[in-house]
This record gives C-alpha cells, sequence and structure tokens, in this order.
C-alpha cells in the first residue's frame, strides 16, 4: 500500500507514521517534502511564501511518482494544498495550474491517514505559532480530504484518539486491504 500521514503542525502525524513504520519494517519511509527540500539545499523564507510552500508541493508531487508499492509517506500533495489554499497571499496561488496533477498525484495513493486537530488538545502549542492559522489549515484538509471537495476519491482514514488508538485504526484498515 501507498500511504500519506496528513495533518496540520502540531497533531502527532509524524509520531504515527513513525509507530506504523515499526509495525511494517518492509515499508519505505519518505519524510515531510520540506525535509526532503531542505536536505537537497532549498532553502526556504522563515515565514513560508507562497514560492515555499509551491516547492513542497512540486516535491511531495515528485515523490510520489518515483515511488514503490510499500510506502509511508509524511504528508501529501492536499496538506501543502491547504497550506496554500489558506496562506495569506493565496491569491497568488494559481490552482487550476496544478489541479490536474495534484488530482493524478492524489489518486496514485491507496490510503490517506488524517490526523485531526482534537479538543482537548494532545501536543501544545508553541508561543510563536498562529493558532488560527493552524486551525484553519485543519479544516482545509477536512474539506480537501474527508468532505472530498475537489474529487480526489481517495480513501481517507481520520484517526481520533491518543498514539495507541489512531496506531490500532491504521493497523486494522491495513489489515482489511490485505497488506
Amino acid at each position: 500500500m501507498r500511504i500519506a500521514f496528513s495533518g496540520t503542525h502540531r497533531v502527532g502525524k509524524t509520531t504515527l507514521l513513525e509507530r506504523v513504520a515499526e509495525e511494517l519494517p518492509e515499508y519505505v519511509v519518505v519524510p515531510e517534502p520540506y525535509y526532503l527540500l531542505e536536505e537537497e539545499g532549498y532553502h526556504g523564507s522563515e515565514n513560508p511564501s507562497i514560492e515555499d510552500f509551491e516547492a513542497q508541493l512540486e516535491r511531495s508531487i515528485s515523490s510520489l511518482e518515483g515511488a514503490p508499492r510499500k510506502v509511508l509517506f509524511d504528508r501529501c500533495p492536499a496538506d501543502l494544498l491547504a497550506y496554500l489554499l489558506t496562506h495569506r497571499k493565496t491569491a497568488e496561488f494559481l490552482l487550476h495550474d496544478w489541479l490536474e496533477r495534484i488530482h493524478s498525484a492524489m489518486r496514485s495513493l491507496d490510503l490517506i491517514v488524517f490526523v485531526p486537530i482534537e479538543d482537548p488538545e494532545r501536543i501544545a502549542l508553541t508561543t510563536h505559532e498562529d493558532a488560527r492559522h493552524r486551525l484553519a489549515v485543519h479544516e482545509k484538509l477536512e474539506d480537501l480530504l474527508v468532505n472530498d471537495d475537489l474529487g480526489f476519491g481517495t480513501d481517507v482514514l481520520a484517526v481520533p484518539g491518543d498514539v495507541p488508538e489512531r496506531l490500532a485504526q491504521v493497523m486494522a484498515r491495513v489489515a482489511i486491504r490485505g497488506e
């Protein structure tokens, strides 16, 4: 299976991915596009610009294009799209230029594990993080993934609960799919 872990920042998606990777050692783990770009020498701005998120979106799409069948992705194109669509300069982002490639990339995934913000929150935000923007990204991801507003048609599993509960939900879905 090709599985992506999706969610706004500081919801525990990377922690969950790491736990799933322990259970599925034959799977390859692909880090967040931000970190892949950083390893490749890309230097984004301190406050990410539209261009920075577009670079991450491009990297996310290219990661999907060349990935094996048994792979766990930290983020998917929908994540970067949510950040772009909630950016203060979103008018600079030309969605129609990207939509066909995003659709194709999203359809190449077998499952997206959506890690929601919960109430009460499990991970505290740092003082410099914008809680309103984080919530806006979360809500946009719900629209894109759970409500399928852009018609990606990808299997999405929302995983509430603590890490062991989330892990159990993911592993149950993987077992159902026969992996």
